[in-house]
């Protein structure tokens, strides 16, 4: 460590900053007092006050920008990124005024930071100069001189996004027409910037050898010259014609120095490209200095014609073609034979070496500007061009690639157009381009078929079009002879290797298809030939240039900035366009190639069964039908009428050598030949169809072929033929839409359809060909029509309509082997293909019955996996076509119609299990998701709305629903009822059918579902009525006391499927959902007050939802069943405020009834029932009300004894005198339960003594337990029983003062034996009747108060119980009789399936158990018996 006060250095060799900062201050020359600006290495770059009076000027850089240049000075990439970034953003936002005191130190900044090594340094620079030119504008001006070289370098970045930030910036400070005089005006300190850059810098230089390493130094030295060489070639572009001479002493500077002409040879390619641009901008804007420098340009330019990096070739061709338009001497300086042709030669024989598509468009302009005197000999020279030009087309890169071997091939017949319109009249040379380039090369390509894709043959046919047309313009000149021999030897030389192709048995397969593309193209050649080449590439060739071409253009750039300059003029142009109208000169030797080549072939397939030749007079005929071409086919052949046909068709044939030659031959190669490739045979056949002279007469030929000539496959490939193309579609139109091949074809539907199962014809390969062909006339459309008649297109759907009806009645197998398959797939195409057609009425059926199928299950339809799904993917074909035309779409659809209307009648058969309704949910949902893409808005909701049942359909489904959901509401005193509601089980055949009212309500929600993710407006609250009857049958399934499996199954079913209240409630809006179920309710009560006692328990709804329902406590009144339904739901959540304003109601009612009403809702029996309800809620604590309510209940039965059922056989009593019993008996079980006031012994009395009587009716009416009411009665007279013996078997010594005197003995002595006398036979009766009867069942209801309450029987009484005698015959016991009775009697009910029974079992024998000791002093063993005999047969219990 060194003192404070020692100079730092940095490895004891260069001193601190601000020492090297004072040091360099004292050199500088020219800067701004107080500001060190940057010197040539980046250690130097800073911005730091440095002598006396900086702080003065310094002041005028804010400080903020001060601080920011500062991290400019920063070696760190990042602090330098994020610093300009910041630059930017500050000249943005602050004041003009504080961002132009940057401007003076601008100009140092930017020259060195925009050479920065990093690109993304670079690119922040310009973007961030944009800004500063924004924010400053005019005032950058003084400072121009001192940027604008760097600033054009920058535009010439090698990193894209930088050089295109430079040139926004560039043209954000100037518009266009501003640009060249900002060059002007800086040019000379442009131009010393870059020729400094090009001559006197280096690597060193340009970076500190010390701290950046050698790699990066190269890196950017290579970067800044080739920045350098492109912006001197911008420099020349855009500065005017003027201003150029005052720059010729320093350009000529430039070209003396031998460093500048290296850079041709550089090793970088990306100088080389800048160097060659650079050139041809010198050639073009001075090309006095370029001649001057001949000797230089010349070598450096042309001996690297060889050169094949991508990156250079498309500069340095432009700069060879420069070079030889400007430098007319320049073979002086070069040997051409030597040094430049074989380099020429190796490039072009090697096909470019991969860049054809660069070289080869310039090498037309190449030669035509080559001196005679280069040349000669001509014909060598020529020759062995052409010959290298063409061997490039065999190298495999070539090959491979399209563009290339087109490129290759433009070229060749660019050369030789030029070569035979500059030597037209020297044969040798005439000969030598036919003879021994052009025809080899059409052999060499006729060969190899991946040259064909080269468009050969179009350049072949382009270029006889421009000889023919010139020899056509120029009739009588030496010209145009000269063509027209050209031309004949052409065709003799062309028909010889045609020919050759063709006369051989076995014919090169190849070649053949080769021949015919030929002669294809030679008869109509594609007119858009030119318009696939680049433009770029596109050259022409003139003695001169014409006198509006681009004189005005100024410069060449690589970039694709050519101009039409560097086209060559040559020969007027010809559109091929109008080869369509062949030449004379084309025409007959055409012909009569074609009529040769024909000729050929007919004779080897008749004599050699060809199917070579006949493929290739197929492909001939289709582009050459003529009579002429017929009658050679004919021949010698007799011309006779043929056998046993109509007189019409005889006179065709007599007249029409196409039309005999079709009966004679094409009609027994179709016949003979039934393979799926023999289209070229059907080609022939509308090769024949050409030739008649009418539609009507072709109809009249096909018809007559279709009735007895033609077999299926062949008519297959004739319509397909015609659904090729339109041209061939018009010939066969009337055919198509006649009569015989309709009716044809329905029978042909018939046939197929009505196939005999054990048939073999589904194994032959013929039969999907007829598939095929229904599917092709049904699903083929020709500007919205059918392709045959439309009255025959219904009648085949009808037929296939009616075959899928009959799929139900077969079996899974039958269907697998049906042709159920092939007329889904028939279908599927109609309904795929008709998008603009209006669908038939028996379209629509026919779509109607595919849904049918897919949402019915498998074991009504009998249908396979695979043959379902394709069903539903045609139905859904045939929907997504109706949702998508025009209009009301539902009133137009017979299918939604009618789908709507049996969907509606199949949730609402009570038909269907829980597989058959989630198959036929999940067709819906498919349905559904179809008509969500309709563009009719109200399509789903009127949908939905057509399936939606009326009230009177709900109210007969609700009704329809089986009430033993009755059972737990009952036994739980949430509901009261005065009549009987079920009596039975559900029956055994219905365990898997679901109720009508589950399955409506759960399509109608699933359909909800669907329909609210387009959120669409159901009308009339069809969501909340859907929603609420959702909940019904929920509600009704959550109250069966043992559900069966059918119906959990349905319920898991909605939850796999989303269908829950929660997901209905949260898509859409219910605001009136909770005041429709309070309604209904009130008007109907059962379900539909449970409903809501749900909703408020699972917190669906809030109580304050629910309490503006009910605020008027008076509008309940008069009594319903649905208000009192409601209020009994309501009531475990009233608050005790709201209970009281109800009994306040009730109290009144029950005192002033008379006793006919006693019975009724709105009398006795519903305000006990409210009474009752309210007090089950442990909400009453006025004993004096309850002692109240008390009393009325002992005056009714003083006046009205006949309404309490004491003893009496209770099937001659009304519901409603039952009713009325059960609620008096649940009030008093209450009562004793909830009242801690002390009783009157007359109360005592009435209780008591109402509790024996009703236990002994209950006794007395066991027959009649299948009764719910009496079952009711029975449960809460047992209640009523377990709650007085609780209540006396708690009694203590304590509390027993506040009872009447005699009270506990009357009990023990009296009203306990009698109850026990009455349970403990009734116990063992209703176990002895259904040992397995769950004790869950309503038969099974009573079990439970009856345990209850026997299990308080005292010792002494159970003993002194006389139960029939249950003694087992040799059973050895010392118990008594009666308590051997007892034991064999109880102890099996231990093993009895209801737990209260197992309970209170348990009790009885834990009081016997002390009993049995005391008789196991006898011995009971005998002699010699080792074992114990048990007092308890295992036959008993087990």
């Amino acid at each position: 460590m060194g003192g404070k006060n020692k100079q730092r250095t940095k490895g004891n060799l260069r001193p601190s900053n601000s020492g090297r900062a004072a040091e360099l201050l004292a050199k500088e020359q020219g800067t701004v007092p107080g500001f060190i600006g940057f010197g040539t290495f980046h250690s130097d770059l800073g911005y730091v006050p440095a002598i006396q009076g900086a702080e003065e000027i310094d002041s005028l850089v804010d400080s903020d920008f001060r601080m920011v240049l500062r991290k400019l000075s920063k070696k760190d990439v990042t602090t330098k990124l994020k610093a300009m970034q910041e630059f930017g953003t500050m000249c943005t936002e602050r004041d003009t005024e504080v961002v132009k005191g940057v401007l003076p130190y601008w100009p140092r900044i930017f020259c060195k930071i925009s050479l920065d090594h990093d690109r993304r340094v670079r690119e922040a620079t310009q973007q961030a100069f944009e800004k500063l030119i924004l924010k400053v504008k005019k005032h950058l001006a003084p400072y121009l001189k001192s940027l604008m070289g760097y600033w054009l370098m920058a535009q010439c970045d090698t990193y894209t996004p930088a050089a295109s930030a430079a040139k926004d910036a560039f043209e954000a400070a100037f518009p266009p027409s501003k640009q060249p005089e900002a060059i002007a005006f800086c040019k000379d300190e442009i131009t010393s910037v870059l020729q400094d850059h090009l001559i006197k810098e280096t690597p060193d230089t340009l970076s500190d050898p010390q701290t950046v390493p050698e790699e990066e130094r190269d890196a950017k030295f290579y970067r800044v010259i080739t920045c350098s060489l492109l912006a001197l070639k911008k420099l020349l572009c855009l500065l005017p014609d003027n201003e150029l001479d005052s720059l010729e002493e320093k350009f000529k500077s430039l070209l003396s120095q031998n460093k500048f002409w290296k850079y041709g040879k550089h090793s970088i390619p990306q100088i080389r490209s800048a160097y060659f641009e650079l050139v041809s901008a010198l050639c073009q804007r001075i090309p006095h200095l370029m001649k001057d420098e001949a000797s230089k340009v010349s070598p450096s330019v042309l001996l690297s014609i060889d050169d094949s990096d991508p990156i250079v070739c498309p500069a340095l061709w432009e700069a060879v073609l420069y070079t030889l338009t400007t430098v007319e001497d320049c073979w002086l300086h070069v040997n051409a034979k030597k040094s430049v042709f074989p380099k020429l030669s190796a490039v072009v024989r090697e096909g470019g070496r991969g860049l054809a598509t660069v070289i080869y468009p310039y090498l037309l302009p190449f030669i035509s500007k080559l001196p005679q005197s280069i040349t000669d000999p001509k014909l060598d020279f020529f020759k062995n061009f052409l010959t290298s030009l063409v061997a490039g087309l065999s190298t495999e890169r070539t090959k491979t690639s399209f563009s290339e071997c087109s490129a290759v091939i433009s070229a060749f017949f660019e050369c030789l157009r030029f070569i035979m319109q500059q030597n037209l009249g020297e044969k040798e040379i005439e000969e030598m381009l036919v003879n021994d380039q052009l025809i080899p090369f059409i052999d060499a390509v006729l060969k190899d078929p991946k040259l064909q894709d080269g468009q050969l043959f179009n350049h072949l046919a382009e270029t006889l079009s421009s000889w023919e047309a010139r020899a056509d313009l120029e009739k009588d000149d030496e010209r145009a002879r000269n063509l027209e021999k050209v031309l004949l030897n052409f065709w003799a030389r062309l028909s010889e290797i045609c020919v050759e192709k063709i006369n051989e048995p076995e014919a090169d397969v190849k070649s053949v298809l080769g021949v015919s593309h030929l002669l294809q193209v030679l008869q109509k050649p594609k007119s858009s030939l030119k318009s696939n080449k680049k433009k770029v590439g596109k050259v022409r060739f003139a003695d001169e240039m014409p006198e509006n071409n681009t004189e005005n253009e100024k410069c060449v750039s690589s970039e694709g900035e050519n101009s039409e300059s560097s086209e060559l003029m040559a020969e007027p142009s010809v559109s091929p366009s109008c080869s369509d109208l062949i030449s004379p000169l084309r025409k007959k030797p055409l012909e009569d190639l074609v009529c040769k080549l024909a000729e050929m072939s007919i004779n080897y397939v008749n004599e050699q069964k060809s199917e070579q030749h006949l493929r290739f007079l197929s492909t001939l005929l289709s582009s050459f039908s003529s009579s002429q071409v017929f009658k050679v086919l004919i021949g010698d052949e007799k011309q006779g009428t043929v056998k046993d046909k109509p007189f019409e068709i005889a006179k065709l044939v007599q007249k029409n050598p196409a039309v005999q030659f079709l009966y004679q031959k094409i009609t027994g190669w179709l016949t003979k030949d039934q393979r799926k490739d023999a289209g070229f045979l059907v080609d022939i056949l509308y090769s024949a169809l050409c030739c008649c002279d009418s539609n009507v007469e072709r109809k009249a030929i096909l018809d007559d072929l279709t009735e007895v000539e033609l077999k299926w496959n062949s008519v297959l490939q004739i319509i397909e033929k015609a659904c090729s193309s339109s041209d061939n579609h018009a010939l066969v139109t009337l055919w198509l839409k006649g009569d015989i091949l309709g009716e044809k074809l329905v029978t042909l539907a018939e046939h197929l359809c009505n196939k005999d199962l054990e048939s073999t014809v589904s194994s032959e390969p013929y039969f999907s060909e007829r598939w095929t062909l229904l599917s092709l006339v049904l699903s083929q459309h020709v500007k919205n029509d059918y392709l045959i008649g439309e009255v025959y297109v219904e009648r085949i759907i009808v037929k296939l309509h009616e075959t899928l009806s009959k799929a139900k009645k077969l079996s899974e197998a039958e269907n697998n082997d049906s042709s159920m398959s092939f007329i889904c797939d028939v279908a599927y195409n109609y309904f795929s293909s008709a998008k603009g057609c209006l669908l038939m009425p028996s379209s629509e059926d026919l779509l109607l019955t595919l849904f049918q199928l897919c949402a019915e299950s498998k074991e009504k339809t009998h249908l396979p996996d695979f043959i379902i799904s394709k069903l539903k993917n045609t139905w859904l074909s045939g929907v997504n076509l109706l949702v998508h035309r025009a209009g009301d779409t539902y009133k137009q659809s017979t299918f939604l119609r009618l789908s709507a209307l049996w969907l509606k009648n199949q949730v609402q058969s009570s038909t269907l299990d829980v597989t058959s309704l989630q198959v036929l949910l999940s067709a819906v949902d498919d349905l559904l998701n179809a008509l969500l893409e309709s563009k009719d808005a109200n399509l789903l909701g009127v949908y939905i709305g057509s399936v939606m049942p009326d009230n009177s359909e709900w109210e007969k489904m609700r009704q329809s629903l089986p009430v033993q959901w009755l059972h737990r509401p009952l036994l739980e005193g949430r509901l009261s009822l005065n009549y009987e509601g079920f009596k039975t089980d559900f029956k055994e055949q219905d365990t898997k059918k679901l109720p009508s009212h589950l399955c409506t309500s759960a399509l109608l929600s699933k359909m909800v579902l669907v329909a609210l993710k387009k959120e669409t407006v159901l009308e009339n609250n069809e969501l909340e009525k859907i929603i609420a009857e959702l909940l019904y049958s929920l509600q009704w399934y959550e109250e069966l006391d043992n559900p069966p499996v059918f119906l959990t199954g349905f319920c898991e079913m909605l939850q796999k499927m989303n269908i829950t209240y929660d997901n209905l409630c949260g898509l859409g809006n219910t605001s009136g959902l909770l005041q429709l179920l309070f309604d209904r309710s009130r008007k109907n009560g059962i379900l539909w007050s449970l409903i809501i006692a749900k909703l408020i328990l699972s917190r669906s709804v809030s109580s304050d939802e629910v309490k503006q329902h009910y605020r008027r406590k008076e509008g309940f009144f008069p009594l319903t069943e649905g208000n009192m339904h409601t209020i009994q739901s309501l009531c475990p959540f009233l608050s005790k405020e709201d209970k009281k304003e109800f009994i306040a109601q009730c109290i009144p009612a029950l005192l002033s009834w008379a006793k006919e009403d006693v019975c009724r809702i709105n009398g006795g029996f519903g305000h006990l029932a409210i009474f009752n309800s309210c007090l089950q809620t442990k909400s009453i604590d006025d004993g004096e009300l309850l002692h109240g309510l008390l009393k009325i209940l002992i005056t009714w039965k003083k006046d009205h004894e006949d309404i309490f059922l004491f003893s009496c056989n209770l099937s001659e009593v009304s519901p409603e005198i039952l009713a009325v019993n059960i609620e008096i008996i649940r009030f008093l079980s209450l009562f004793l339960k909830y009242c801690s006031s002390p009783l009157a012994e007359h109360e005592w009395d009435f209780i008591m003594c109402s509790m024996l009587a009703w236990l002994e009716t209950t006794n007395e009416n066991q027959v009649l337990y299948s009764v719910p009411l009496v079952q009711l009665f029975a449960c809460v007279s047992c209640d009523l029983a377990c709650e007085l013996s609780a209540f006396f078997d708690s009694t203590t010594l304590g509390t027993s003062g506040s009872l009447p005197v005699n009270l506990i003995s009357e009990w023990k002595e009296f009203f306990s034996p009698g109850i026990h006398s009455l349970l403990l036979p009734l116990l063992v009766t209703a176990t002895g009747e259904n040992r397995d009867t769950s004790e869950t069942s309503f038969q099974n209801a009573m079990l439970k108060p009856m345990c209850e309450t026997l299990t308080y029987i005292p010792k002494d009484q159970l003993l002194s119980q006389k139960l029939p005698a249950r003694l087992i015959a040799g059973q050895k016991t010392n118990l008594p009789e009666y308590l051997q009775t007892l034991l064999n009697t109880l102890a099996p009910l231990l093993l009895y399936r209801a737990r209260p029974v197992q309970i209170a079992v348990y009790h009885m024998l834990y009081k016997l158990m002390p009993e049995f000791p005391q008789y196991d002093q006898d011995n009971l063993k005998s002699y010699g018996d080792e074992e114990e005999e048990p007092a308890l047969d295992r036959g008993l219990v087990w």
